[in-house]
């Protein structure tokens, strides 16, 4: 599974993405998972299954989805308490769950 987290900028997002890939890990789960800018989603369309974004870029969901949705790609929000805590269990957990209601 591929999961792009993207925020504003995507460095605070990449804290998200290590402890999402720490917790794939221990799970022994096949996951790549990395942040980038909300502006970059579409240079990573054809890689990813799902895109998470931070709480503090929700203005551009709409932008995100319309970019991703031709190509069956979920889209979502992660909470504020997720983000913030840089929870890759429960992220990794969002992740799962957006794959799997869109199937």
């Amino acid at each position: 599974m591929n999961i792009l987290l993207c925020c504003d900028g995507g460095f605070s997002s990449s804290l998200v993405a290590a402890n999402v890939q720490s917790e794939a890990k221990k799970q022994d789960k096949d996951v790549k998972c990395w942040a980038v800018s909300f502006g970059g989603v579409e240079d990573y369309i054809g890689e990813i299954d799902v895109v998470l974004m931070g709480p503090q870029a929700i203005h551009a969901k709409n932008s995100v989805e319309e970019k991703c949705r031709p190509h069956g790609i979920p889209v979502g929000v992660m909470s504020h308490r997720d983000y913030g805590f840089c929870d890759g269990a429960a992220v990794l957990k969002q992740a799962e769950q957006l794959i799997a209601e869109n199937k």
